[in-house]
């Protein structure tokens, strides 16, 4: 504050005065959060960290819609690989193979796509081999 302590208001800064009677209001209690450990603490420092934390809670990604499908369609895999039934593993590489066939019909922006639908019945025959009998 640029202005000079009125006379008569005792040296508390207005802040920390405002700090003080939020607490006496309870307005700190039951925060998003408390009594849970900082996620990034561990973390290396990263100067775009709320700009990045911004985009993914607003659902926007940094990379071309191309590259973040091939993306998607690498976790779709993945997610499919760990699932626990055929009716999970066919649910997940439906999803994406919809959106790779409306991709293919539309091609995004950017770099070309170079993905093709997933075969289900093929990784379906490598999930079975996977798992123990």
């Amino acid at each position: 504050m640029t202005e000079r302590k009125p006379p008569g208001v005792s040296f508390e800064s207005f802040v920390d005065r405002q700090i003080r009677e939020a607490e006496a209001r309870g307005d700190f209690e039951d925060l998003p959060g408390w009594g849970k450990p900082m996620a990034s603490l561990d973390a290396p420092y990263d100067e775009l960290w709320w700009i990045k934390g911004k985009m993914h809670r607003e659902g926007f990604s940094s990379l071309p819609p191309a590259l973040a499908l091939r993306k998607e369609a690498e976790d779709a895999l993945e997610a499919a690989r760990a699932a626990r039934s055929e009716r999970q593993v066919r649910a997940v590489l439906t999803a994406v193979n919809e959106k790779i066939a409306a991709a293919l019909r539309m091609p995004p922006p950017g770099p070309p796509l170079n993905l093709t639908e997933f075969d289900v019945e093929a990784v379906l025959t490598e999930w079975r081999a996977a798992r123990p009998s």
